[in-house]
C-alpha cells in the first residue's frame, strides 16, 4: 500500500500526485492538515529519516515561532512542534509499502515505484 502524506495546496504535493496518476499508480492520499499524523507514525519516520529531514525550517510555519523554540529544537521538541503543526512537516511524504521518502524526485519515485 502507498500512502502520500502531505496538503493538497502545495505545489510539490500536486507535482507528486499528478505523476502518480499519470504513471497509474494507486496511493492512498492523507491530508495531514486536517487528520494530522498519528504520534506514533510520526516517531517512525524521525527513527527512519532524523527529525532535522521531516522538520522544514524554510516555510512560514517555521518562521512564526517563538526565537526560543527555534534555537532550543531537539528530537523531542521537534516532534511535539510537528505533531502541534503538521505543516511544518517537509512533504511530501511518500510511504510505499515501509520505505519512507521526503519530498519529490521524479527520479527517485521512478526507481522506488516503477
Amino acid at each position: 500500500m502507498i500512502t502520500l502524506y502531505g496538503i493538497p495546496n502545495c505545489d510539490t504535493m500536486k507535482k507528486a500526485r499528478k505523476w502518480l496518476d499519470q504513471n497509474k499508480i494507486d496511493y492512498r492520499f492523507h491530508d495531514y492538515k486536517k487528520l494530522g499524523v498519528p504520534e506514533k507514525q510520526l516517531k517512525q519516520w524521525v527513527k527512519q529519516l532524523g527529525w532535522e529531514t521531516l522538520l522544514n525550517k524554510r516555510g512560514t510555519t517555521w518562521r512564526k515561532l517563538d526565537e526560543a523554540v527555534k534555537e532550543t529544537v531537539n528530537q523531542k521538541s521537534a516532534i511535539q512542534i510537528m505533531l502541534d503543526n503538521p505543516s511544518i512537516i517537509k512533504r511530501p511524504v511518500l510511504d510505499a509499502n515501509g520505505k519512507i521518502s521526503v519530498g519529490f524526485s521524479e527520479q527517485d519515485y521512478k526507481a522506488d515505484l516503477l
